[in-house]
């Protein structure tokens, strides 16, 4: 377990191995979550968008084509009236 102290004005620094973890440099932004147990969370809210690729696919999940995307949008876009 990765150890740090508190200093009087409330800081921490983020151990290098946490922060080489979560890919925090100089400005990054992060969350703490504090969870239904009580536990505090740390979330880096730098996420590269590489990382996002796949996040909605569920398993079994057709891709659509670019047609059926088309198709829906203007359907959802006759709907909105």
């Amino acid at each position: 377990m990765t150890k740090a102290t508190v200093t009087t004005k409330g800081q921490v620094t983020i151990p290098k191995e946490i922060r080489d973890y979560l890919n925090l440099d100089t400005g990054s932004k992060v969350d703490f979550i504090v969870d239904e147990n009580g536990t505090v969370k740390l979330l880096s809210l730098n996420v590269p968008v590489q990382k996002l690729s796949g996040i909605l696919h569920k398993k079994g999940m057709i891709p659509a084509t670019l047609a059926q995307m088309e198709e829906a949008i203007t359907r959802g876009a006759c709907d909105w009236t």
